[in-house]
């Protein structure tokens, strides 16, 4: 078994309250409507959303994937933490014993946010990470991530 950990960090100019609430705890009701495309639902399956809970992300039609499950490990609301696990993901599963998330964000000086996160990949075997692999699921959470931003800056009001 092999680990790989990537991280990364992006800046924006929304609080980290604000990015955290819509990006995070209301997902499940505001990334199906704001990318349709991509993903038809957030449902949590089991819990009541906080840690423990398992959630499961439903894409849409002509997606690699039908769906994938998280697990919760950490949903913090002062600390702006969010932690979970993939625990379900059809061919992903075939690959890894698991990935695990975690996402901070962080208040910055001007109002804004500076935001991190780090993956760890546990591959099975001797499977190797490829680095386009990597790079394919960051361009992933970075376009939902700027599409939350984009809704965030032309509706100021919500979020608050």
């Amino acid at each position: 078994m092999g680990v790989f950990t990537f991280s990364d960090e992006f800046t924006s100019p929304i609080p980290a309250s604000r990015l955290f609430k819509a990006l995070i705890v209301d997902s499940q009701n505001l990334i199906p409507k704001l990318m349709p495309q991509a993903i038809k639902s957030i449902d949590v399956v089991q819990g009541d959303g906080g840690a423990g809970s398992i959630r499961q992300i439903n894409f849409a039609e002509g997606s690699q994937l039908s769906c994938m499950k998280n697990r919760v490990d950490e949903l913090n609301e002062e600390t702006f933490t969010y932690k979970y696990a993939l625990i379900e993901g059809g061919p992903l599963m075939e690959k890894f014993e698991s990935i695990a998330y975690e996402v901070k964000f962080e208040p910055t000086p001007d109002g804004g946010s500076k935001n991190k996160m780090t993956s760890t990949y546990y591959t099975k075997g001797d499977f190797e990470l490829k680095e386009e692999e990597v790079k394919a699921g960051k361009e992933r959470a970075l376009g939902m991530y700027k599409a939350v931003e984009a809704y965030l800056i032309q509706n100021p009001d919500a979020y608050v």
